[in-house]
């Protein structure tokens, strides 16, 4: 039996990308949810379990159709939802009363309840979220049950907040594999029993590395997962060095250069950091040439020749300023700020 567990879709969210992407973004979510659905078809796959966050917020019942429509042309694969903390089944969620395709099994209990699927000797289980905050350990005592000869687990949490979550009571309830989310980084718990698969697509700008999908194979042999990297885009944090005699105009070409390289469709937050000339402060809203930095983080600092300021403004306050330099290193906030008195008396001086 094959299968593809994927999690924190969020449907609907406002990523953060920038205003002239934005709209972009948010259609990019759901053509990589229909992307997911073609490798369903063209694999043979006969189960998706989505681990809750299908969506950002509460769905509209319009993108619930939207959504059915597409699961019901699969031909080939069961699919099995539960809500996350984010799509967590209000009193009035549309969740609650919308009629799926006869294919689609969605869990509306926060309790752990079972779907059974007996031509494939399977039976996956699994929660919904009704707040949304949970403190509690639901799935402590969650226990296969061994209604069917193969079964899974859907689960959703991991943090104090949100159903914690202790691997080794896990490995203990006894099912084939384990599917989480809530963890945007996917990450393999305990090889072939649990993982999380990760958000499909990066949403916050935080959401670095490779993101995608879990595919899993259950046989008479045990369990086998694989990671599959499938992410339309990636946030990249890349951090550039300075040097005193770099330019603002190189500056903007050795960004572009490294964007070139990482790619132009991957969405940057870019740190400048080094020595750079006292003389220079570099505008940063001209390091964008692509249109893809959504943030530019300016961590240099002026290269100054403090011996020889030191030297020339003996008995003034700029001289002062230098000399008590000398007492902090020069990563520390005093440090800092005290270069910050420096560029501001020099740049009074050049009145």
């Amino acid at each position: 039996m094959r299968f593809i567990h994927i999690a924190d879709i969020h449907l609907g969210a406002d990523p953060y990308i920038g205003s002239s992407r934005k709209e972009k973004r948010e259609k990019e979510i759901w053509t990589s949810l229909e992307r997911v659905l073609e490798v369903c078809e063209s694999k043979h796959v006969e189960m998706l379990l989505i681990a809750g966050d299908l969506f950002h917020r509460q769905p509209l019942r319009r993108e619930l159709k939207e959504l059915d429509y597409l699961f019901s042309k699969l031909t080939m694969t069961e699919v099995v939802i539960i809500a996350g903390n984010h799509d967590y089944l209000k009193r009035d969620s549309y969740y609650r009363t919308f009629q799926w395709s006869k294919n689609v099994h969605m869990i509306l209990d926060r309790e752990i309840q079972c779907v059974e699927f007996p031509a494939y000797s399977l039976a996956i289980y699994g929660m919904s979220y009704d707040t949304k905050q949970i403190t509690e350990e639901c799935y402590c005592d969650a226990f296969a049950q061994r209604r069917q000869p193969y079964e899974i687990l859907l689960a959703h949490g991991g943090d104090d907040s949100h159903i914690p979550i202790k691997k080794e009571n896990l490995l203990g309830l006894g099912y084939d594999y384990i599917a989480m989310g809530h963890i945007h980084k996917p990450q393999i718990i305990c090889p072939d029993k649990i993982a999380y698969a990760g958000a499909l697509e990066p949403i916050d700008k935080n959401d670095t590395g490779a993101h995608g999908y879990i595919y899993g194979e259950i046989t008479t042999k045990g369990c086998r997962i694989r990671f599959v990297p499938f992410a339309m885009r990636s946030y990249i944090h890349q951090t550039i060095e300075v040097n005193p005699s770099m330019t603002e105009h190189e500056l903007k070409e050795t960004v572009a250069k490294v964007i070139d390289e990482k790619g132009k469709e991957n969405i940057y937050k870019i740190i400048l950091d080094g020595m750079r000339d006292p003389e220079i402060s570099y505008n940063v809203d001209t390091l964008d040439p692509y249109g893809n930095v959504i943030e530019i983080t300016d961590q240099t600092r002026p290269a100054y020749q403090f011996d020889k300021l030191k030297e020339a403004n003996k008995g003034n306050i700029l001289g002062a300023f230098v000399a008590e330099l000398e007492q902090y290193p020069e990563n520390s906030m005093e440090h800092q700020v005290l270069c910050e008195g420096v560029r501001a008396l020099m740049e009074t001086r050049r009145g």
